[in-house]
């Protein structure tokens, strides 16, 4: 049976990213990967654009959370910040670019160059990726952990989980990763429906399919109260509504635990309507998940558990969503290094170097005639 310092459970963006910070700091370290190729769901950010973070400081993007989420995620996002995200990136050969709405997308923007970078880290650090390795079981041992595939098992002094939620399961996306938290005696929040459309009644949208209406504010209310307020796109399709504004309100009723509630839409014009929706969309379909490992289980200050002694977190299996508009990925990168960083110090490694993007080239000077 093969050992090593680090397993990591999870080939998607928290996965993959704590895959390169284990090689940035020399350990040995194993990726576990269900799908037959790794970073599905990456591929799919930002329509293939990869949204990866969003130009803001971390100060304002920990309030863009909201509570519980941004307090819990404070200590990662101010070690490795928006900024700091976009040199990363930049050090290791893929340049950022700042679009509408302070998106930060790949220069190329195209999701696959950032599958591309990852995978090309983990080659020349000497982590070692398995895909098509569906985990059976995670046993913790007296000298760490052993985790069982479908082939094969390995050993490893520390564990990552980073699976993700249970949206868009084609991706990997299916909940094993919590089931082993909770066998190892942590708690799981109920899954809800985070960054999804709304199911109306037809007479909402009739004669209005297709419409788009930019810059509206929505306004979540409940039992008289405004419980909360977002900003962006409204969109009417066959199924009933979305958009930005509308999938970031329903966070808002995730995160409350919402049965009855309304949204009304502001226009930019000075109009505005009110929606009772029937249902928010399935949590399978929603970009992402609310719900996941208990928050006050895990310690913020490493992403170690608190229940078990040597797990560690990162990423979307834990009770963590935030707005569109890059918050996501830029949660599941910060997570993912906080953990190896605590990993790290305990293996006896150096702390991460500072970040260096490389001088632009300058152009020669002209010699004086």
């Amino acid at each position: 049976m093969s050992k090593t310092d680090l397993i990591i459970i999870g080939g998607g963006a928290a996965g993959l990213m704590a895959g390169a910070a284990a090689g940035e700091l020399g350990l040995k370290a194993l990726v576990l990967e269900r799908k037959a190729k790794p970073g599905r769901k990456l591929l799919m950010c930002g329509n293939s654009r990869c949204n990866l973070t969003t130009n803001i400081s971390d100060v304002r993007m920990i309030q863009m959370f909201g509570e519980p989420v941004g307090s819990f995620l404070e200590p990662a996002l101010q070690a490795f910040t928006p900024s700091m995200s976009q040199r990363w990136f930049a050090a290791n050969g893929l340049k950022t670019v700042v679009k509408a709405g302070n998106k930060v997308y790949p220069h190329t923007e195209r999701a696959m160059d950032v599958l591309n970078l990852f995978a090309d880290l983990l080659r020349d650090q000497n982590v070692s990726l398995a895909c098509s390795s569906v985990v059976q079981a995670l046993e913790k041992t007296k000298s760490g952990f052993r985790v069982v595939a479908d082939n094969f098992s390995v050993e490893g002094k520390y564990v990552l989980i980073a699976t993700g939620g249970i949206s868009y399961p084609k991706t990997g996306s299916v909940g094993d990763g919590q089931e082993w938290a909770k066998r190892l005696g942590h708690t799981v929040t109920p899954y809800r429906a985070g960054l999804a459309g709304y199911e109306v009644d037809p007479k909402v949208i009739k004669g209005r399919i297709g419409k788009i209406y930019e810059k509206v504010s929505v306004e979540v209310r409940s039992g008289g109260k405004v419980l909360g307020e977002t900003r962006g796109v409204f969109e009417i399709e066959k199924w009933g509504v979305g958009g930005t504004a509308l999938t970031d309100a329903s966070r808002i009723v995730a995160r409350n635990n919402l049965k009855r509630y309304s949204l009304k839409i502001k226009f930019h014009d000075g109009g505005s309507e009110e929606i009772r929706p029937l249902n928010v969309r399935s949590v399978k379909e929603a970009m992402v998940t609310v719900g996941g490992v208990a928050l006050h289980e895990i310690n913020a200050q490493t992403m170690e558990s608190r229940v078990c002694s040597g797990l560690y977190f990162s990423g979307e299996v834990m009770d963590v969503d935030g707005p569109t508009g890059g918050y996501n990925l830029q949660a599941a990168f910060a997570t993912a290094r906080l953990a190896v960083s605590d990993i790290g110090k305990r293996c006896g490694k150096k702390g991460f170097q500072p970040l260096e993007v490389p001088a632009k080239k300058r152009a020669p000077k002209r010699r004086r005639r």
